[in-house]
Formats: structure tokens, sequence, C-alpha cells
């Protein structure tokens, strides 16, 4: 018996639908999502009103884990500036990964065209606490323009991501983090 079997059913739901909506995108059927987590659709319906709420409750489940990967192991011992570039070297070393498509928050709210879906909703709320982190290493760091910069970095993550994610660019030849380097320089970030 495998740990998946002796998982609850939604658990097994949520950990298979994060899985399939990174691999496939958020298209794949309730038919599909139940039968790769082991539960009958009736289950399902019963755990969540619709396949929206379980990709909504799979990404909400997966962020403590997706943003805990762009933590340096003691935060308090490296200065903004190295946090930031963590966040860009982890970034670089993911994209090595053949398995890696992207950031899942971002591939989400492109392949999501309405704004209100509760999926879109917790991206653009992942999206914004990662911004909000650079906005607050930007401020420590001195950076003249903390909010730019920020949204600066942010291009610069998600143009990354979805460049690696779609297989038109490697990041482990350190690009972006050259690129930042660059960014934090002029921003005056130490």
């Amino acid at each position: 018996m495998t740990t998946m079997d002796k998982a609850s059913p939604r658990d097994r739901l949520l950990d298979t639908a994060a899985r399939l909506f990174y691999d496939e995108g958020v298209s794949i059927g309730v038919e599909a999502l139940c039968r790769a987590a082991g539960v009958s659709k009736r289950s399902m319906y019963q755990l969540f009103d619709s396949k929206d709420e379980v990709l909504a409750a799979s990404l909400e489940r997966r962020r403590p884990w997706y943003e805990a990967q762009f933590e340096p192991a003691d935060p308090d011992a490296v200065t903004p500036r190295e946090r930031i570039l963590y966040v860009f070297e982890r970034l670089a070393k993911a994209s090595a990964d053949p398995g890696y498509h992207g950031c899942p928050y971002l591939a989400v709210l492109v392949e999501l065209k309405n704004p209100e879906h509760p999926g879109a909703a917790v991206a653009r709320a992942a999206k914004e606490r990662l911004e909000t982190a650079f906005r607050s290493l930007a401020e420590r760091g001195g950076a003249r323009d903390p909010e730019l910069l920020a949204r600066q970095l942010m291009l610069i993550f998600d143009g990354a991501s979805a460049r690696v994610g779609a297989r038109v660019e490697r990041l482990d030849d350190g690009l972006a983090t050259a690129t930042v380097t660059t960014l934090l320089d002029a921003a005056g970030v130490k």
C-alpha cells in the first residue's frame, strides 16, 4: 500500500490535482482527475462544489511549499540583496529539471481567462505575495524606488518562468541572476 492509498480522498484529490493541473493544464476533466486520484466523482462533489474549487484548494495547499523553495535556510544570515538573488538562483536550478513547466501560479493565470475564477484569485494572491516580499527586501536593501524594483523583479521572474515553461529558455547559465544583479546594482540595493 502506497502513501497515496493511505491518504484521505480529499488529500488524494488535492495532491493529484496539483500534479495534473501543473503537468497537463487546468482543462483536465473531472473524470480524469478522479480516476487518477482513485476517488469517485460523487466523493469529489461531496468534498468540493466544483473542479474550480479543487483547483483553487490545490493551489492554496501548495503555496507554503512553493514559497519555501525560495527561502534560504537562514534568512536572517543573508542580506536583502542575497535573498533576492537566492530566489533567482533557485529558479535557475528548477529550470534545469525536465519536469519544470514554469511557475504554477503564472501558468494558471495565463490559462484562465476569467479573473473571477477561484483558481485565478489564489494564483494572483501568490504572485502578489512574491511582489510584496521583493518590495520589502528592496526597501531593507536601500533601493531608490522599492516599488519599481519589485515590479521589475516580478517581470524578470515571470518572464523567465514563462520562457522556461515554454521550453524556449534555460536559466542554468546564470542569465536570470546576471540580469537581476545588474538591476540590483542600478537600484542601489546592498
